[in-house]
């Protein structure tokens, strides 16, 4: 087996070394990246005069037709040739002979990993980017469905507030645009070319960084050649930023857990996106959120893997860099997958209004609107809290809904309470009166769906 470094070793590397260092097993994946990289390098060989125009014809034709190969599972990759970069190389240079033995003249597999994966990451943000908008787009069309369907909002999982199902679900819209704005944030950061730095520093061949870079659509080149070899931010930016898609869609996967619940009783999930029991055979659990949920502790992993792995390394490349791949590689497949899946069920959930009216009917959840009352009745907001908590403590001790108190009752605890306090708990009424941008009122909601909804459309 031909190896790059044959002529300073003796021995051949053990099989046990060969098992442990190899990484084509997994960045195989980057083979576009590769070749696409491979063919600028050589492009700009052309332009240096350090390849004929017939070398360099057959330096792309060969690689082309590797890639065609590989793309219809036609390749055997080599163990023994440890990674994606040697192992295309190795090929070309058994296809088309002496001129791929030339391809590597002026770069490093340093370089040429760091081009590689900065591609990869880019292509791949592309694409999460747009399973992100579609995830966004099932929500607001559910949102738009029940933009009126009254619920309880929660703080501390306890009644809190009412809100709406569309309301509620807009909130993770609002969350995806974000992480949407942080992955084209990376994505801007990444996009440079380090091809041309070489292993450490640079090469006594100079070819034209900024041509290459051109070609391969990079924004700039590196201006540090240690720093283009050694950079894995990008790498633990990505994951930080899937990882808090992550939480987000974690976050959301447990408000569906619990809407699905018996006890809740708010939302179904179709049958599609649901399984059963081995055992009870009553049961419909919500697969899809649970694992989710699940999978999302992967994600931090992942980051704290690759951050563990880069923090006491020394300037520039170490064998250790190559740990940042399988992480890597895993959380973009689990995200892709997460939001694809999501989106789906998602669309498909249906909403019992009824149910969620019933329990936003709740008196309690309007105490704040009845300090409000109190407020805008001349009692400062701390009298007006301690007034209303009066009230409930009266609401419950003598097991009177809160809406049902008597005025006499109202009037024994302050002279401050009206024959109009129970007015208060009108549930139409206290929406109509939440008019300030950001709140649950049908207006804002029905404009932040048509926000949405030509924000979505392009």
């Amino acid at each position: 087996m031909w190896v790059m470094w044959k002529g300073r070793f003796s021995k051949p590397t053990a099989d046990l070394v060969q098992r442990y260092g190899e990484s084509v097993s997994y960045d195989w994946r980057l083979f576009r990246q590769d070749i696409a990289g491979s063919i600028a390098h050589a492009r700009a060989q052309l332009k240096a005069g350090l390849l004929s125009q017939e070398e360099f014809n057959a330096i792309e034709s060969g690689l082309k037709d590797i890639l065609k190969d590989i793309e219809a599972g036609n390749f055997s990759w080599s163990r023994e040739l440890e990674d994606v970069h040697m192992n295309i190389e190795s090929e070309l240079t058994r296809r088309i002979g002496a001129p791929g033995a030339k391809l590597h003249t002026a770069r490093s597999r340093n370089d040429q990993v760091a081009t590689d994966t900065r591609l990869y990451c880019r292509a791949e943000i592309d694409e999460i980017l747009g399973k992100v908008r579609h995830l966004q787009r099932a929500l607001v069309m559910k949102a738009k469905e029940y933009a009126d369907a009254m619920m309880p909002g929660y703080t501390h999982l306890q009644r809190a507030q009412p809100v709406t199902m569309g309301h509620h679900l807009l909130a993770y819209v609002e969350m995806l645009d974000r992480d949407a704005d942080r992955l084209k944030d990376c994505r801007r950061r990444l996009n440079v070319s380090p091809l041309g730095s070489g292993a450490i520093a640079g090469s006594t061949i100079c070819l034209d960084r900024h041509g290459i870079a051109v070609e391969l659509g990079f924004d700039a080149v590196t201006e540090n050649s240690m720093d283009a070899i050694a950079d894995r931010d990008y790498i633990m930016e990505i994951l930080f930023d899937l990882a808090v898609v992550g939480a987000h869609l974690s976050r959301m996967s447990e408000d569906v857990i619990l809407w699905c619940t018996a006890e809740f009783g708010f939302a179904s999930l179709s049958d599609a996106h649901t399984t059963g029991s081995s055992l009870m055979p009553q049961k419909k659990n919500p697969d899809v959120a649970e694992l989710t949920r699940g999978k999302t502790g992967r994600l931090y992993g992942n980051l704290t893997a690759v951050m563990v792995a880069v923090k006491g390394l020394p300037l520039t490349y170490n064998r250790d860099l190559q740990e940042d791949k399988e992480p890597l590689f895993d959380s973009i497949d689990t995200v892709k997958l997460a939001l694809d899946v999501n989106a789906e069920m998602i669309a498909a959930m249906t909403v019992n209004t009824a149910r969620a009216r019933e329990a936003a009917s709740d008196p309690m959840l309007l105490a704040t609107d009845l300090a409000d009352y109190l407020v805008r009745r001349g009692v400062p907001f701390r009298k007006a809290h301690e007034l209303v908590g009066k009230a409930v403590a009266m609401s419950i001790s003598t097991g009177t809904p809160l809406n049902k108190l008597s005025d006499e009752q109202f009037a024994s605890i302050s002279n401050a309470y009206g024959t109009d306090a129970r007015d208060v708990f009108e549930l139409t009424k206290a929406f109509a009166q939440r008019t300030n941008p950001g709140a649950p009122n049908s207006d804002n909601t029905r404009r932040r769906i048509a926000y949405w909804e030509g924000i979505l459309s392009k």
